[in-house]
């Protein structure tokens, strides 16, 4: 008996190594394209030709920033103003899907309305389909709404999405009626049940969202929406940088570091509540 133990004890020992190795190769894979970029970004030009391509730099270099940010400010709008455009539309993005997702995600998770399983169901399937889908659609309509070449053009498509409303209304759906209707007997209405008890219940969905949110926001380009130079957002301008081909492949490689911060920022301190809320996500009537 206690032999067949000590086998059973030394099977989850070696399964949980094996899964540790596993995870750590997985982790390295998706951490080897920030590590690739950053080490692009730190290197001569000489060095990014070079054949076969190394995976370190010889002579590292920080000319590549320099030269991104003087080619930056030599254009027709200070650089500065490209910073606040993406910073205002993704702050902006990120708190109005907060607000309009966790108030639909409340009705859609403990309301009671006709047409309330039709509706869910429209969700889940709008989640199969890309915002490139609708691209045309969402043209028509911002320029029948004289939204063209304004910030609304490209805060409001991204408002409200299905997955923010899927990922609130399923973790709503974990809180459990008897919270609920104890809040109905206090005297409670629907907007504070939803603020004062819904809401603080889901913070790991609240921010799960926010990271989501905040990088899809970042990664707005508005080319077809946006015309003035001093409404472009960060991401439109270090694409029409990097974008004179291989003299400037350097200067594509720092503008991509630049970039990818802010999002990777948001995610550090977000993360701890990432896991928590995939695993309680699952689909359900």
């Amino acid at each position: 008996m206690a032999s067949k133990k000590r086998k059973q004890i030394g099977k989850s020992r070696a399964g949980d190594i094996a899964i540790f190795i596993m995870l750590m190769l997985v982790g390295l894979f998706m951490l080897f394209p920030i590590y690739l970029s950053v080490i692009q970004s730190v290197k001569p030009s000489q060095e990014l030709f070079l054949f076969p391509p190394k995976l370190y730099a010889i002579a590292p270099t920080g000319q590549n920033f320099v030269d991104l940010l003087n080619t930056a400010s030599n254009m027709w709008v200070p650089f500065s103003r490209y910073i606040f455009n993406s910073v205002f539309v993704a702050v902006v993005v990120t708190i109005c899907q907060l607000l309009f997702s966790s108030s639909a995600a409340y009705v859609l998770a403990k309301g009671e309305f006709p047409g309330k399983r039709a509706l869910n169901k429209a969700i889940e399937l709008a989640l199969l389909f890309t915002s490139s889908v609708m691209f045309i659609m969402q043209y028509m309509v911002m320029a029948f709404m004289g939204l063209i070449d304004t910030y609304f053009a490209i805060t409001l498509p991204y408002i409200a999405t299905p997955m923010g409303l899927f990922l609130m209304r399923q973790f709503m759906g974990q809180i459990p009626d008897a919270i609920i209707e104890a809040a109905k007997l206090d005297g409670a209405g629907h907007m504070r049940t939803c603020w004062q008890v819904v809401i603080p219940n889901v913070k790991p969905a609240i921010l799960t969202l926010m990271i989501f949110a905040f990088q899809g926001a970042w990664q707005v380009t508005g080319y077809s929406f946006i015309y003035s130079e001093e409404l472009k957002p960060l991401p439109t301008v270090m694409q029409q940088i990097s974008s004179a081909g291989i003299a400037r492949a350097g200067v594509a490689a720092a503008a991509v570091v630049i970039t990818m911060i802010p999002p990777i920022a948001v995610f550090l301190f977000c993360q701890s509540n990432v896991m928590e809320t995939m695993a309680q996500s699952g689909m359900k009537d």
